[in-house]
């Protein structure tokens, strides 16, 4: 029976179980059976949804770029984000990716006009009165390395904090920073829209 689980990665954390360089991982936070392991990834300075486990299939669909899983990011960036920069992430930025130049895929870029509900992060944000900072959602079927970071600044706003709130219907509802819930297969595949195999 595969084991299923829903993560709520903290703030530099790796996405991983092992760690060289003393940096804190998985392992810190999630009691797990030694062969689950996280379906894609988050970059250690961003936070929020993984889900981990020893399903080979969910990996391969929900990693597989056709599926085009939709993805929601909520994040803070540096500066009053202007309309002019949401519709350009809207239709698409050029972005660096391993040397190359590449065009992201047009997405739905939000504003929220009250800062979301969020819980604190360790360490926090360097506050600065000077310098305004708003909040985008930012949804995508897409997902190359560090892709909204470079995004935000691509428009010149430099992202501040980043949070996977959802995947598909999965969300982070509920869930606070190193907390995780089992979750069946069943319930999984039908919040990712996977149709399972016979």
């Amino acid at each position: 029976m595969n084991k299923y689980f829903i993560v709520h990665k903290p703030f530099n954390v790796l996405s991983q179980f092992s760690s060289t360089d003393d940096k804190k991982t998985l392992k810190d936070f999630f009691d797990v059976p030694s062969n689950v392991y996280p379906i894609g990834r988050l970059d250690y300075d961003s936070e929020g949804l993984l889900i981990l486990s020893d399903d080979k299939k969910l990996n391969q669909n929900l990693l597989d770029p056709l599926q085009e899983h939709e993805r929601e990011y909520w994040v803070q960036v540096e500066g009053n984000i202007s309309e002019d920069a949401m519709d350009k992430l809207q239709n698409g930025v050029s972005i660096n990716i391993n040397g190359k130049m590449y065009g992201t895929k047009k997405c739905v870029v939000k504003k929220f006009i009250h800062s979301p509900k969020v819980s604190e992060r360790n360490p926090p944000i360097r506050f600065r009165k000077s310098v305004p900072d708003s909040w985008i959602k930012i949804i995508l079927r897409e997902g190359k390395n560090r892709q909204v970071r470079k995004m935000t600044a691509a428009v010149g706003f430099p992202t501040l904090r980043l949070i996977r709130y959802r995947i598909e219907k999965i969300t982070l509802d509920d869930l606070l920073p190193a907390e995780m819930k089992i979750i069946s297969k069943q319930e999984l595949y039908n919040l990712l829209k996977i149709k399972k195999e016979k």
